[in-house]
């Protein structure tokens, strides 16, 4: 019986181990699944703006191809969520078989155990049962035996109700698990059919363009040869603004941490102990980072890619391009010291936030509200994004360790 009850607790605790992980990792995934949906609005939001003015077929062509993207994100998300519910369904079905055989057993045991029962039913046949012993100790344990017969019963009797509780709840678990499969299932079609729906679209749009390619490509080349002039420009004003830093920092008489090398590097900060400090917190945020708007989404990502228009061409984006709603404002990802307020030029001002050794720099700003050694917190406001003629408000958004670029995408959480 001791056996029976241990082999019960350590598979209850081997089931609960496995599916608690499952029950976080189908929270995460509809968190994601919520956060894709979101951005997969806000590509449809532009997409709308973007088809009313028709001329615009680059601009269409962009928004469309971010949408299949985030579209393929959620149906990856959803075949996750797909699997992680069939797994929980199996192992369920499992304990609910293993829960049936038990209780089968149990109550062939019992019903055993009355029937011996009723034949010794008499008082005179107990009585005599420990008249007949041979003596007084004799006749204890068998009196001993009788009580321990009567509360063996008893637990038989609650363990069988406790086991078919036990089997209640896991089938009502195990119709919930079937229910949430079902819907997920229902999920998963749809989006199939909005991808597939999305693909034509892009694959029409992209005809329309190929009537004029040496057109779009002049213009995506000049776009492309402006963004690098910025880059330039964004190099020179980091590199001078740490060599303004550093020599503040050496004339303050603040403790220095000093490099492993030995050496100042030029375009590297020197920091102080509360610098260095910063640049860890900085460091130790990765990947959970809020956005720097408020609603948004990636229309460019980061680094080389291909053109959606044209896989020949070859785009460079030393950040991340965010699209956003017309009026939106730009917000800090991090506490830190504004840098630097750039005026690149009338409609595109850029915000240089310092965290350590890090910098977080916001572009295409049409006004500021910070200035040059403003302490900022996190999500607090420092501009207003420009909106372009065509209605459209992207933001650039770089993140640098000294002067080296880095991937804004593995800061940001979910971006």
């Amino acid at each position: 019986m001791r056996k029976v009850l241990l082999t019960i607790f350590f598979f209850c605790l081997a089931t609960v181990a496995w599916s608690q992980p499952n029950d976080d990792k189908q929270r995460q995934l509809e968190e994601r699944k919520a956060q894709l949906q979101k951005e997969i609005q806000e590509v449809q939001l532009r997409l709308q703006e973007e088809r009313k003015k028709e001329k615009n077929i680059l601009g269409q062509i962009a928004q469309q191809n971010k949408k299949i993207q985030l579209s393929q994100k959620l149906i990856n998300t959803t075949a996750k969520q797909k699997r992680l519910l069939s797994d929980d369904i199996y192992l369920k079905q499992l304990e609910i078989n293993k829960l049936n055989r038990e209780l089968k057993d149990l109550k062939t045991d019992y019903s055993n155990m009355i029937v011996k029962s009723y034949k010794s039913r008499s008082e005179q046949s107990r009585y005599m049962f420990i008249l007949s012993s041979q003596n007084f100790l004799q006749a204890y344990k068998r009196m001993q035996y009788m009580k321990q017969y009567a509360s063996f019963r008893k637990m038989q009797g609650d363990e069988i109700k406790m086991k078919s509780n036990e089997l209640s709840q896991a089938t009502t678990v195990l119709e919930v698990k079937k229910k949430e499969k079902e819907k997920v299932l229902a999920e998963s079609e749809k989006e199939k059919r909005e991808y597939e729906k999305d693909k034509a679209e892009q694959q029409r749009l992209a005809q329309i363009v190929q009537k004029d390619k040496k057109k779009y490509a002049a213009e995506i080349k000049k776009k492309q040869a402006e963004s690098r002039a910025i880059d330039k420009q964004i190099q020179k004003m980091i590199r001078e603004a740490i060599a303004a830093a550093n020599k503040k920092a050496n004339a303050s008489g603040k403790t220095i941490v000093k490099s492993t090398s030995g050496a100042a590097d030029p375009a590297k900060f020197v920091l102080t102990t509360e610098g260095k400090e910063l640049a860890d917190n900085f460091k130790a945020s990765r990947g959970r980072l809020p956005w720097p708007v408020a609603k948004g989404y990636v229309s460019l990502g980061y680094g080389d890619q291909p053109h959606p228009s044209y896989p020949d061409l070859t785009v460079h984006n030393s950040g991340v391009e965010i699209t956003t709603e017309s009026g939106s404002n730009a917000r800090a990802v991090f506490a830190g010291e504004v840098l630097q307020v750039q005026v690149i030029n009338a409609n595109n001002k850029a915000v240089y936030i310092q965290h350590g050794d890090y910098i977080t720099v916001y572009l295409n700003l049409s006004s500021v509200a910070v200035g040059k050694g403003d302490k900022v917190a996190a999500k607090q406001n420092i501009g207003r994004i420009h909106t372009n003629s065509s209605g459209k408000s992207v933001m650039k958004f770089l993140v640098l360790q000294n002067t080296t670029t880095l991937n804004p995408q593995s800061w940001i959480s979910n971006m």
